[in-house]
């Protein structure tokens, strides 16, 4: 099994290979800006993809399509966290421990 780190350097591996099939198709590299951007996007064909799960609409194949966005989704976060220098994993954990650390608060 992989952890975050290889993740993020295949995310990153698949990142480079992108840009040099969109600059041979005569198309700008995409930066940051632009992976956020098509991060954006994503979240609004997973956002349908909820919508057809929970029988709101009707989408073919939705449980492979959800689970590709999904994946698609995680792609541009960990490519993004990498451009960043964001130890994802380290800023996920605190994360978890503000959030159980809150709740706990809300519940005594």
């Amino acid at each position: 099994m992989s952890d975050l780190k290889d993740l993020q350097q295949r995310a990153q591996e698949i990142a480079e290979k992108y840009n040099e099939l969109t600059t041979r198709k005569g198309f700008n590299r995409w930066g940051p800006k632009d992976r956020a951007m098509g991060f954006v996007t994503d979240v609004g064909e997973l956002m349908e993809l909820v919508m057809a799960k929970e029988n709101m609409r009707h989408i073919d194949d939705v449980d492979a399509r959800l689970k590709h966005e999904l994946a698609d989704c995680l792609w541009s976060i960990l490519v993004l966290a990498k451009h960043y220098n964001v130890d994802l994993e380290k800023e996920f954990l605190a994360t978890m421990d503000h959030l159980e650390a809150r709740i706990a608060k809300e519940l005594s």
